[in-house]
């Protein structure tokens, strides 16, 4: 089978992906959404169906395609899974880095000056 994910993240696909997400829709339906060729769109479509994300159905001379349930459902859980997978790559990374970082810098109040002692200050100056 082929990579899902894969054929999934090319634009033209993606996009009849979301397309058929909201009904089935034949060749001709789907083509006046893109300024490619009607044959280009049913090339990624039997693309999409290869790898198990669409299915079709024949009547008469059209054929009809809609997202298959069951390769959506397979292509979610390898998205789901790839995000797990980066996000703790991410924090145990973010962790490491912490722990290498030196402690915040202290900082130490200073007591603001009051006029009296600017005024002593400025007076030891001269």
């Amino acid at each position: 089978m082929l990579d899902a994910l894969e054929i999934a993240a090319e634009p033209n696909r993606r996009r009849l992906l979301h397309l058929l997400a909201r009904s089935e829709q034949s060749v001709g339906e789907l083509a006046v959404h893109f300024a490619v060729s009607r044959s280009a769109v049913s090339q990624h479509l039997l693309l999409l169906e290869r790898a198990g994300l669409v299915a079709a159905r024949r009547e008469g001379r059209n054929r009809y395609y809609r997202l298959d349930p069951g390769g959506m459902g397979r292509l979610r859980d390898l998205v789901e899974q790839f995000w797990t997978d980066e996000l703790e790559l991410l924090s145990s990374d973010a962790a490491a880095l912490a722990r290498q970082r030196p402690g915040p810098p202290q900082h130490h109040p200073t007591q603001p000056k009051t006029a009296l002692q600017d005024k002593d200050s400025s007076h030891e100056l001269r």
